[in-house]
Formats: C-alpha cells, structure tokens, sequence
C-alpha cells in the first residue's frame, strides 16, 4: 500500500488496500488470541453494550481526485434479544479542516439496524472472550459548517440518507468491559457535491466497550 501526502490531504492508493488491511488485522487478532481462547462458541445472553471508539473515515469528492480523513468518534449502543442478535444505534460525528478544497466538513450521522454476533471463549469462561459481530445500519447524515453546492447554489449545511454495513472483533477483559480492536464500515451518504451527490466512505474506528449482562 503506498500512502503519500500531498498539501493537507492524505492520500492512500489504491482503497481495496485498506479494505484487505482490515481483513489482516482481523485475521491476526484472531490469530493471536486463538493461544488463550479455544473456539468453543459460548451461548449468548441478552445484555446491553455500550461501545464508544475513535473513527476516522477516509473520504474523497467525486468531482475530483482528492482523498482525505475526517476524525472524530462514535457512540454505539447495542440490545441483545435472541441468540446474538442485537438492535445497535450509532451515532458517529467527524470532522476535517480541510477537504482538498480549501473547505472544512463536519459530518454526524445516526443510523439503526439489527446486528449479529458470534462469540468464542476458553471452556465455559465468559470473563475472556472473542467476539466477531456484523451490521447493517441505516438513518440520516448531516453535513454542516462544509460547502455543498447545489444546481443553481451552494449551502453549509445540508443531509441525506445514511447506510452503514460493516463488522469487527471485541475482545473480553471481564464480564463488563471489552476492547473493540477494530471495526470496519462501508459508508455512503447522499450529500450535494455537483456530481454524483453519493460519497463512499470507509469508516475505521477502535475504543472500549462497556457490558451491563442481564442473566
């Protein structure tokens, strides 16, 4: 992957990179706990979590070629019901100074779906864990403080449709708290930009998560 700066935009070539990074890091985190943590799925219990992480997105305008990243956090909470099946609801704002054209973007987007989650440990244990979790999420995007034109002008502030689907990997520390060590989304919103008004973005975050188990 060859990664190269360019004023105040970073730049990655080429995204699929990122995307098989991301599928590295997983393979090793499980690779690397597979020496404590024997895959023995451990039956789910309904409980709540809440995730909060640091995200950045790698972004890019579709009326040019530039590419950049906006930083920032997220705010996920999760409802266990049945067998590994939650309702997550996430809140995620980013930010940049600059999106190669001389412009600021702040960025929040609430989004909500269902999610699944397979969770491995060593025997009968809950206290060390492996958790692999995937997501769809949909809702709303919200642009501010940024230039969005439209076709006839431009506006700071504008939103759309959010779709969010992705995953990533928890692992346990005790009943109540985790580390998430990597989670990967695909992020597209529908935001003006005078060409296409989608953006896909790749969404990467990691933080702790915090477990309240009910039974």
């Amino acid at each position: 992957m060859r990664i190269s700066i360019s004023g105040n935009a970073l730049q990655v070539h080429p995204l699929r990179n990122g995307l098989l990074l991301i599928a590295v890091l997983m393979y090793c985190g499980l690779m690397v706990s597979s020496a404590q943590v024997q895959p023995q799925y451990v039956p789910s219990v309904d409980r709540l979590e809440l995730a909060v992480t640091y995200s950045g997105a790698y972004a890019g305008l579709s009326s040019g070629d530039h590419q950049f990243w906006l930083n920032g956090g997220s705010a996920e909470l999760a409802g266990q019901f049945y067998r590994g099946l939650s309702l997550v609801a996430n809140v995620t704002g980013l930010h940049t100074e600059n999106t190669g054209a001389g412009v600021p973007l702040n960025l929040v987007t609430a989004t909500f779906g269902p999610r699944y989650t397979v969770t491995l440990a060593h025997h009968s244990a809950r206290t060390h864990t492996v958790s692999f979790f995937g997501e769809g999420l949909a809702g709303e995007a919200n642009g501010f403080d940024g230039l969005f034109p439209g076709p006839s002008s431009a506006t700071s502030s504008s939103h759309s449709l959010a779709i969010q689907v992705g995953g990533g990997a928890d692992v346990g520390l005790s009943r109540h708290l985790s580390v998430r060590i990597v989670q990967a989304s695909w992020l597209r919103t529908q935001l003006p930009n005078a060409t296409t008004n989608v953006q896909n973005d790749l969404l990467l975050g990691a933080g702790i998560v915090f477990h309240t188990i009910s039974k």
